[in-house]
């Protein structure tokens, strides 16, 4: 019996032994699977700040980009109306012009130019 007993307190040994060596691993596993989740977290609360920061820059260059193409157009728009305004001033002038040289010349005589 005291062969049995001492097998049995071996076996038991071994046991417990065991139970360690797992609970051992288990908590290297469990550190090992948390740090790897704070290791992930940090990445995606990165990669979520670099995809703010290039949108902020995208929007700036898109804000750039219109305030660009708006500047060009409205240069196209001046353009236009100075074209507009100056054939008005072109057709006034010669419109002065044709008045004064009638109404200021004597009836019969005619000019010089």
């Amino acid at each position: 019996m005291n062969k049995a007993m001492g097998n049995f307190v071996a076996y038991l040994g071994a046991i417990v032994e065991k139970a360690k060596v797992r609970k051992g691993l288990v908590s290297v596993a469990t550190a090992a699977f948390f740090l790897q989740l704070y290791f992930v977290r940090e990445l995606l609360a990165a990669e979520l700040l670099f995809i703010g920061g290039f949108a902020v820059l995208l929007a700036i260059g898109g804000i750039v980009y219109l305030v660009g193409a708006l500047g060009e157009r409205g240069l196209d728009f001046a353009e236009v109306g100075i074209r507009i305004i100056a054939d008005s001033a072109r057709r006034g002038y010669s419109g002065l012009e044709e008045i004064t040289r009638k109404s200021l010349g004597r009836p019969r005589s005619e000019s010089a130019l």
